[in-house]
Formats: C-alpha cells, structure tokens, sequence
C-alpha cells in the first residue's frame, strides 16, 4: 500500500502540532515535579475527561475489539464492558476521595491510609511492580498493535514501528510532562474519533460489504450481533456475561478500570482543580468510554468477517506478515488498507494519535511512581526538584526502551488483556474496601497482590491448573478459572488481615480527619477518638456513599441504555432502539436530580 502526497501531508501536520506543543510547554513542565506530573493540579474537567478519553483510545483496543467481535461477536465484548460499573463507583464515591488526598502519586495514599514499614515497603514496591513491570506489558501490549498496524499498512519491519513510533513520543513525553500529554490529548481526542468514525462509515459501505443492510444480513455476520450473550449457552453465558457482571468488575485491577480509581486515572483526578471537577472528569470519560466509542471499531470487526473471514484469508492477502504476528486481531488494520487516498492520512495520523497518547500517559504515569514513590523515597529523600525531573525524564526513556523490546516478542492482544485481568484477579475488594473499613492494613494489600499473582502463575505454569479445569479431566468446570483465583485470594488476605495488628489509632484518626469517608465501617475508630475527647469527624455531615451508589446506580443504566440504544440504531431495530433512548432519557433526568442532593456541581 502506497501513501499519497495527501496522506503524507496530514501525517505530517500532525507530528508537527504534537512535537509543537511538547516542545511548548517543555519550560514550565520542567519547573518542578508537581508541574511535571500534575501540572499544578490546575485543570479543568473537561480537558481532563478528553485526555481520559484520548487515552484510552490506544492502538491495541480496536485490534482487540476486533478480536473479540470475531471470535466470540459483539457480546463478547462483557469481558471489558463490565468495567463501567467500576467507571460509576469510581465517578461518584471515589472521585472526591482522591482529590481529597491531594497526594502526588495515588501510591503516596499507602503512607497516609497505612504505617510503618509495611506501608514504606508497600510504596516502594508496587512503585517498580505498577510503574515499571505492569506498565511495560501495557506499553508493549499498545506497540505490538503498532507493529501490526505498520506491517500491514505501510509494510514496515516490526523494530522500524517500534523505532519510528517509539522515538517520536518518548521525546515528546520527556520533553512535555504531564501538561504537555493533556494538551496534546485534547488534539488527540477529535483527531482519533474521526479517523475511526471515517473509517467505519467508509468500509461499511465498499463493494465487498454493501452497505450496513448487507452487512447484517451477511451469513459470517448474523450470528454475532447479538449485545447481549445466548442465553440458551449456558456456558458462553457465564463466561462472557455472568462472571465479568457479577465478579470480574470488582475483584480484578486492570490498567484504567482499577476498583476504586488509580492508575492514570487517579492521576488525572489528582490534577482537577477541586473534588467536583475530579468527578465531572471521570464521568465525561465513562460516557464517551463505554457508550460511544466502540461502535465505529465494532463495525469495522463485522465487516471484516466479510471481507477475511478467517486468519488464512488475512495471510493469504499479506503474506510478508510474520507467521508469529497473524491473529484475528490483525483484521483491523488489514481493512484500514481499503481506505481512500486522504482518509487514509487522517485514519493513519489517528492510529499515530491513539498510540502517542496511551504511550505518553503511561510514560508520564510510570515515571511519576519511579520519582515520587522509589527514587525520592528508597534512593534520595533530599532530591531537589531538578534531580526529580531529570529522573522523571529519563525513566521515562528506559519505560520505552523496556517495553519496545518486549513488544517484539508477543502476538495477540487478547493474550495480554487475559493476562492482566486474571493476574490482578481478588485484588480489586481490598482497593473498594480500604477507604471505608478501618481494619484494613497494609498486609492485607501485600497479600491479595501476591496471592494473586503465584495463584495465577500457579494455574498457568503448573499441572494445577490442568488438574482443576481441564474441559475433559478437570474437578470444576473451565469457567470457574477465574472465580476460584478471586475466591482463593480473597479469602487468603481476609484472613491475614485478622491475624495481623490493625494500624495505629494515630494513623487511623490521621487519615479519617483528612478524607472523612465516614460509614459504619469507622464508627469505631470515630468512637474512640471521641473517647479521647479528639474530634475527627464533621459535626452532622451526612455520609454521602448511599446517594453516590444511587448515582452510580443511575449512571451505569444511562450508558448501557446510550450503548445499546446506539446499536439498535444501527441494527435498524427501531422500536427497541425508541424504547432505549427513552429509558436512557427517564434515567439522565433521575441521575442529574440524585447528583442535586449530593449537593455537587461542576459549575
């Protein structure tokens, strides 16, 4: 596949903006660590909510997307649509507390939340085991997607992507900090959705698909439109709906889906101006997140059943694709290569665009753990705000390097997803739990993580895993994997968090007095202080969690009713499509009166 002039020229203009913009505010990023990483805690929700967006608009999700969509149709995609829910909890009860915080680093909480050494040791250690190890396989999982889209688009070698791309947003990431990802972000955001958005309407409609009526009418096709699972397979029912519904949204982390916020996310919420643009953020996100967005990608993954119905068509039409890279996810971008001269530049520049954001955030974010919570903590505790900068930007250049040369070596994008969810499985209760039960310690977090982690390696490189869910031989059936990690983990810290001291009441009344998330789960610490004649709490302040569940609640049902109402729309089902938008209406006029009695405005 060729470029035109025109196709160069868009590319162009872009890295010329987005290089423009990092070398910009290079100046005032490199001011000092708060602007490096926070940029002042300055920014508005909407800027925060487009770079949320922008994000987690990166180059491995529509390959993902693709891969489910084909594999398992468009109801396969519950694995990561359950998510929402964790997206609503994290919007109206957690958003505030974060800000609340006003930590740096959301792993700078453990010494506020926690004391002593198994708090020090649980700071530094998850700064290198998110910051560093989680935060490669993301970025490598993010490049490999760049690698396919290079092979099959422009016949690139898989380390010229990687070079390529790689270089380009390493300097802008080093260069423009935390402000310079936003900024840029919010370009990202309207260069990416018209490239998915251009590119679906385009490739629905060539000759070899027909058109939208065509597509749906199209044997490959009809059997995966179904949002919502065959609910006469019991087996595929639970797998795709029932486990993700019921389970995985709370007791997995996963990179910007953590129970209780974290990641990027957190640190976006930590750089609101105050508590309500901290939670007008994470909305805007959620609803652009889950109810938009996937449908230009699930309309390409349709369309390309048509066009390569299988892996053998794609190798058949790209030979010179390594045996190693072929997968259904490589669909994706083997339709990009039907685009139009024009529309191909904008499609290309935002892939680029969807890649330099989700990199540079992770990079940014990486780094941030590496400066505040490890360097500044284990190496040089009087490091001056140049020494944390400096840091900060060459961390980030290893982070890319890291994650480059693991990204040579995987093949499907499914794979790595899998992987991170099951490997967090049983840790997500103790992150929802931590800010409302005070007999929560540091020792319960340092287990779940590790329980999860050698149960999931345990399952995966051992014969146990075999001996439990093997489809023919196994004691459970396959599709308790999942629940028996999350059980097993759960159940593990619980325990260890009986057998251990609880924190101090010093640290405890510290914390409460700072973040005040009231409940019954610190009626007892509340006592106590007021036994000793210490008042932490606010005299007559409502607890806000019953009414944050209800907007949570009322949240979640607006965007499924928007995501689903969205397909139908496109299905041409339009009775069911009416009857959704008008639930989806009915609950944005019952959520926005419930965010009135919580007495929050964005205003």
């Amino acid at each position: 596949m060729e470029l035109s002039t025109l196709d160069y020229g868009f590319i162009i203009v872009f890295f010329s903006l987005v290089l423009g913009i990092g070398i910009y505010v290079s100046k005032k990023s490199g001011k000092n660590s708060s602007e490096f990483f926070l940029s002042g805690r300055t920014m508005p929700w909407w800027l925060l909510g487009l770079s949320m967006v922008a994000t987690t608009f990166s180059t491995d999700t529509p390959n993902l997307v693709t891969d489910i969509v084909r594999t398992s149709g468009v109801s396969g995609n519950w694995v990561w649509w359950c998510f929402l829910l964790t997206g609503m909890l994290t919007v109206f009860v957690y958003a505030k507390l974060w800000r609340k915080s006003n930590v740096k680093t959301d792993l700078e909480f453990y010494e506020m939340r926690y004391g002593g050494k198994p708090a020090s040791f649980l700071r530094k250690f998850r700064s290198i085991y998110l910051g560093a190890l989680f935060n490669i396989i993301t970025m490598a999982s993010v490049t490999l997607a760049a690698i396919k889209i290079g092979g099959i688009m422009l016949g690139l070698e898989p380390w010229e992507t990687v070079v390529g791309a790689g270089l380009i947003t390493v300097v802008f990431s080093a260069l423009g900090g935390f402000k310079g990802v936003v900024y840029t972000d919010f370009l990202l955001f309207f260069v990416a959705m018209a490239g998915a958005i251009g590119a679906a309407f385009y490739l629905v409609n060539i000759p070899e698909v027909g058109g939208i009526e065509a597509l749906i009418a199209h044997e490959n096709v009809a059997g995966k439109l179904n949002i919502l699972p065959d609910f006469d397979n019991t087996n595929v029912l639970i797998t795709l709906f029932i486990i993700p519904i019921a389970v995985q949204w709370w007791s997995s982390w996963y990179p910007g889906a953590e129970p209780g916020g974290g990641g990027y996310i957190a640190q976006r919420m930590l750089a609101a101006k105050d508590e309500n643009h901290a939670i007008g953020a994470t909305f805007f996100f959620n609803i652009m997140h889950y109810a938009l967005r996937p449908w230009p990608w699930i309309l390409v993954a349709l369309a390309s059943l048509v066009v390569y119905p299988d892996i053998a068509s794609i190798a058949q039409a790209f030979p010179d694709v390594a045996e190693s890279k072929l997968g259904h996810d490589l669909a994706y971008s083997a339709m990009l290569t039907k685009l139009p001269s024009g529309l191909l530049g904008v499609v290309l520049a935002s892939l680029v665009a969807a890649y330099m954001s989700t990199i540079s955030t992770q990079l940014n974010w990486g780094s941030s753990y590496i400066v505040f919570d490890f360097y500044k903590q284990q190496i040089n505790p009087d490091a001056t705000e140049k020494q944390m900068v400096a840091v900060g930007r060459t961390s980030t250049v290893v982070l890319m390097v890291l994650s480059a040369l693991l990204a040579l070596t995987l093949q499907n994008a499914f794979e790595v997803f899998d992987l991170l969810v099951t490997f967090g499985a049983g840790t997500g209760l103790v992150f929802i739990l931590r800010w409302f039960w005070w007999r929560i310690n540091a020792w319960s977090e340092i287990t779940a993580m590790f329980a999860s982690g050698i149960i999931s390696i345990l399952l995966v490189k051992t014969s146990l895993g075999d001996i439990l869910f093997d489809p023919t031989t196994g004691v459970l059936p396959e599709w308790t994997n999942y629940p028996f990690v999350v059980v097993v983990t759960t159940a593990i810290w619980v325990a260890v968090t009986f057998m251990t001291k609880p924190e101090s009441d010093k640290t405890l009344r510290s914390f409460y007095k700072k973040i005040q998330p009231g409940g019954p789960g610190w009626s007892k610490v509340v006592a106590k202080a007021k036994a000793a004649n210490e008042e932490i709490s606010i005299p007559n302040e409502k607890w806000s969690v019953p009414s944050g569940i209800t907007a949570m609640l009322l949240g979640v049902i607006l965007i499924y009713t928007i995501m689903f109402a969205t397909g139908y729309w496109i299905y041409g089902e339009t009775k069911l499509a009416l009857i959704l938008t008008g639930v989806a209406i009915v609950s944005a006029f019952l959520l926005i009166r419930a965010w009135g009695k919580m007495k929050s405005t964005i205003l």
